[in-house]
């Protein structure tokens, strides 16, 4: 395949690229106070898609005064079962929007079209739907008092749940429409207002989001959305001490500083950071399900992420015939831009990260470690990197223990039956986000699973997502959970009330 093939850009995302990219603060779209832009490119061509206006501390400051007063104001009375409808309302303008939303998603990101179509339909308007049905079960407790406590005579006690306050929201860019998606469902379900500060690698999805967030009824100033670099508009934000909480996704690296600014007020964060995640496989396992799903668990989002199953562990009776079977599939992939029909496997996402990930692939071969396949860029155009495999990989590797989000599998043999010795090596990392356990005998798997320090562990498959499942990381893969009921609470705080009769 080549990468100078013709893509086809529908009439509406032309005239939507064409459009002047500014600020949603307080419901009006609105000129950054610089008046500076930034470029953004399509990274599978390398060419100028649009420009964006570029926030700075100011524009955060007025979109923050925006979302204080509407928190207080016109969002604080509507009714639990309106911000359900209005979330619902927006999930069908999403729906309606659909063949935009997929399109813009690719150009923004490089991600393969069908991939963007599946996020959206099978997450996207899920995860609103999913939270706007939390939106009205939102309740306290009455609490029995001892009578033997601090209290005397009769009483009621009873708690509230009441929104965390304002959220600064600041998401990454290797899902943008989703991630904008996960952080304003359950910010809104409970209550909150939002200041969304998407990546500026990709920011025009969450444009588009603007656009249909306006006419879904929710009020002015409810959902703010400032686009801008992470030094000046994100760190404004996490700064910001009329924000109440930061919720983050991204890299550790940016994780630990988004921590260090958040002291000042001492407010809230919720942190999904970075993973190097196991794919264990035990030789009983099913191998026409465990090889595809490791490779899947790998190539994904061109290795592009945080739950990425980058370090195979594999019996070693099995290895060489899971091995043999991944890089079949890796070599099958059909590389370039993700508009063109029958394109599985996408570019990085700038050329920054297309250097990160060959330096990694170069390091790979320093340390010692058997090249397979790939190990190239490809292409003249685009920032494409081959799928790559490892062999014979130890250990104390550093390929083997730093994150390098990007398509390159790291795989071991191991030959012991010690579950622990094993759970040991997978565990050998700074990081404890996703992981997967592949065998047919259950009482192996489930103890497999205890044994790998991770928030998330599958068995049988790897990643398994679902709005109602919890997700997040232990040690430095993060802070809190999204989805689910557990992601829903962190937008929210407990008010306890006593009364004495």
């Amino acid at each position: 395949m080549s990468n100078n093939q013709q893509i086809t850009i529908s009439d509406e995302v032309k005239e939507f690229l064409k459009s002047n990219h500014k600020l949603l603060i307080n419901g009006e779209w609105t000129p950054s106070s610089s008046n500076e832009k930034i470029e953004v490119f399509d990274p599978a061509t390398e060419q100028l898609l649009t420009e964006v206006d570029s926030g700075n501390a100011a524009d955060i400051d007025a979109a923050v005064a925006a979302a204080r007063k509407a928190l207080t104001g016109e969002w604080s009375k509507i009714t639990s079962h309106d911000r359900a409808r209005m979330l619902d309302r927006l999930a069908d303008d999403i729906e309606a929007n659909f063949s935009a939303l997929s399109e813009i998603e690719v150009l923004d990101n490089g991600m393969p079209l069908e991939l963007a179509q599946y996020s959206i339909a099978g997450h996207g308007t899920t995860l609103l739907r999913y939270f706007a049905s939390w939106a009205n079960k939102l309740h306290g407790q009455t609490i029995p008092v001892s009578p033997a406590g601090a209290i005397n005579g009769e009483s009621l006690t009873y708690t509230r749940k009441e929104p965390i306050g304002v959220v600064g929201a600041i998401i990454p860019w290797n899902s943008p429409l989703i991630f904008a998606i996960l952080k304003l469902g359950p910010a809104l379900a409970a209550g909150c207002t939002v200041i969304l500060k998407p990546a500026e690698l990709t920011p025009i999805s969450a444009l588009f989001l603007g656009h249909l967030i306006q006419k879904s009824g929710i009020p002015k100033g409810v959902v703010n959305i400032v686009t801008g670099y992470g030094e000046t508009a994100g760190q404004a934000l996490s700064e910001h001490p009329g924000v109440d909480k930061i919720t983050f996704t991204g890299s550790t690296e940016v994780g630990k500083k988004i921590v260090e600014a958040s002291i000042g007020n001492l407010k809230k964060v919720t942190l999904e950071l970075g993973g190097k995640n196991p794919v264990v496989i035990f030789p009983d396992a099913d191998l026409e399900k465990a090889i595809p799903g490791a490779a899947r668990a790998c190539f994904f989002l061109q290795g592009q992420n945080c739950m990425a199953g980058t370090r195979l562990f594999v019996h070693e009776d099995i290895y060489q015939v899971v091995i043999a079977g991944i890089k079949e599939m890796a070599e099958a992939f059909t590389i370039g831009h993700g508009l063109i029909s029958g394109n599985d496997f996408g570019p990085l996402i700038s050329k920054t990260q297309k250097e990160r990930v060959m330096s990694y692939i170069d390091l790979g071969r320093e340390e010692g470690a058997e090249l397979l396949t790939g190990g190239n860029s490809y292409g003249d155009q685009g920032h494409f990197v081959q799928p790559t495999i490892f062999s014979n990989v130890n250990g104390d590797m550093r390929i083997a223990k730093e994150e390098i989000f990007g398509p390159v599998l790291c795989a071991q043999s191991f030959s012991s039956q010690d579950l622990e010795q094993i759970a040991s090596e997978a565990n050998d990392t700074p990081y404890g986000l996703s992981g997967s356990v592949w065998s047919q005998d259950i009482s192996v798997a489930h103890k497999m699973a205890m044994l790998i320090d991770a928030g998330q562990v599958s068995i049988n498959c790897h990643a398994a997502v679902d709005p109602a499942i919890p997700f997040g990381g232990n040690k430095q893969s993060g802070w809190g959970r999204e989805f689910g009921a557990e992601g829903l609470e962190a937008y929210l705080k407990t008010k306890a009330t006593t009364v004495i009769f």
